[in-house]
């Protein structure tokens, strides 16, 4: 039997600390090939942006201890091309991360991060994502290493449903005073957000985009509540983003076979 495939990718860029972090715990498995395929320069909140109006470049990184690509790309790209012209075969999982700050909750729709793991599950490939709510250059990753050693190894044993990824967010706490894993849903949340208007040297107005995140959801099975309470958070993502429970209530209106001829 070949050997598991794993793919890494990541947004922060393929010498950021998170994705290094990420690439010893899947050596430390053991007995797979492991293949970097990343940004060449931070990515973050891109979302699942693709390059459609330049074109992409790569670059073999020799001399390290797996096989590494730079891509001039995004997240995305970096996932489309390695699947379609660096790897050898179909990966056997997708792991990206590990994000330098939090994808909980409403941050999943645009996290590069995300997105990666996205963009393999549309692959057909099982895929995670992994963030650390620490957004720091020189943010400590060894305290969620086992925990994420661990759901790595259960995903490759137990494999994903077709159109599904996990979610995976990890509190910014020392090892001993995480408490575990839960299984989460994706919090009702947001980001209460304004344009803060500046003035550059040559008196032009330009805008700085700030904002809070407000968490409308009191719910002790999400994973705000998990992060907040000592828990790494996994939560299933679909990207079948059709609203299938409001199908039934569409279906009555005067919509279906309308002509206005």
């Amino acid at each position: 039997m070949e050997k598991p495939l794993i793919l890494i990718t990541n947004d922060d860029g393929i010498t950021a600390p998170g994705i290094r972090a990420l690439i010893e715990i899947v050596k430390s498995i053991g007995d797979v090939d492991v293949y970097v395929v990343a940004p060449d320069s931070p990515q973050s909140a891109m979302g699942h942006a693709i390059t459609i109006n330049s074109t992409l470049h790569i670059e073999e990184i020799k001399g390290g201890a797996v096989q590494e690509w730079s891509c001039s790309g995004t997240p995305v790209d970096s996932v489309k091309i390695a699947v379609d012209r660096i790897l050898p075969r179909k990966p056997d999982l997708c792991v990206s991360g590990i994000n330098h700050g939090s994808n909980s909750s409403i941050n999943v729709i645009y996290s590069g991060t995300m997105s990666a793991a996205v963009e393999a599950g549309i692959e057909g490939i099982p895929a995670i994502g992994f963030s650390l709510s620490d957004f720091s250059y020189h943010a400590d990753f060894k305290a969620g290493e086992k925990f994420i050693k661990k759901i790595i190894m259960e995903t490759l044993e137990n494999g994903l449903p077709d159109g599904v990824v996990l979610n995976v967010n990890i509190p910014k706490l020392p090892e001993e005073e995480l408490k575990g894993i839960r299984i989460c849903r994706q919090a009702r949340a947001k980001w209460d957000e304004s344009f803060e208007e500046r003035v550059d040297p040559r008196g032009r107005n330009y805008y700085w985009l700030t904002g809070n995140f407000v968490n409308m959801d009191k719910g002790k099975d999400t994973d705000e509540w998990a992060l907040a309470n000592g828990y790494i958070s996994v939560v299933p993502v679909q990207f079948d983003m059709t609203a299938h429970q409001f199908m039934p209530n569409l279906n009555t209106w005067d919509l279906n076979g309308f002509d206005d001829k």
